[in-house]
């Protein structure tokens, strides 16, 4: 661990606070959005104390998953949709709070809240499960292709885990609008997985094999 990564990872943290925030609770008009705070806390304190796991335990990964910038052209595009994603349906989540156009039950709520939070536990497995994760597409010095656990049921079980985080979210805030906002969300992983999946086939070995033992890239059975 060094101090640097430390500070890098400090302050990634509060800007993301401050940015969800912001663009939760000004459309909202008020900070007595509850739905705001129960997501922002669900979101971000197993966050932070996954950050201290990681920086304690394993300060690569973290560093790796600190780097956002995206090399490639297409998935450059990806991100700035799925940013685009996330500022539509959280101002639009504030906004339906206030103005009150449709709100959800308690019970729908809740249920999104618990089933965000087994998402949390999914990813942190994937991350326990693979050391050379990263959040741009990249194949390290010495990485192997990963087969066992999560991985020998489908080949992307990160995105399967950010499928139920990101899919949850607007319905922890208690909107209908921001969810369908959200519903863009496996158009676009679908599209980054399959550039994805093209360029490891031709930079890292034993990934074709993979392939053909590991049929499912994102939800067992179905694709």
């Amino acid at each position: 661990m060094t101090f640097k990564l430390f500070i890098q990872a400090i302050l990634k943290f509060l800007l993301g606070v401050v940015l969800v925030g912001v663009l939760v609770f000004l459309p909202a008009g008020s900070l007595a959005f509850f739905n705001g705070w129960l997501f922002m806390a669900i979101l971000f304190v197993p966050m932070f104390f996954a950050g201290i796991v990681m920086m304690i335990k394993s300060p690569s990964l973290l560093a790796s998953r600190l780097n956002a910038k995206e090399k490639q052209r297409e998935q450059s595009v990806v991100v700035k949709l799925s940013g685009l994603m996330f500022i539509s349906g959280f101002v639009l989540a504030g906004l339906d709070f206030r103005f009150g156009w449709f709100p959800l039950p308690r019970g729908v709520i809740y249920g999104a809240a618990a089933v965000f939070l087994a998402a949390y536990l999914l990813y942190a497995e994937v991350l326990r499960e693979n050391v050379y994760l990263s959040r741009t597409i990249e194949v390290k010095e010495g990485q192997r292709v990963i087969d066992t656990g999560l991985y020998g049921i489908v080949r992307h079980p990160m995105y399967s885990a950010t499928l139920l985080l990101f899919l949850s979210m607007p319905l922890v805030l208690g909107s209908l609008f921001a969810f369908i906002i959200f519903l863009a969300y496996p158009f676009i992983i679908a599209a980054r997985i399959k550039h994805e999946e093209a360029f490891l086939e031709r930079e890292l070995s034993g990934y074709i094999e993979y392939k053909e033992r590991v049929k499912y890239r994102l939800i067992p059975f179905i694709w």
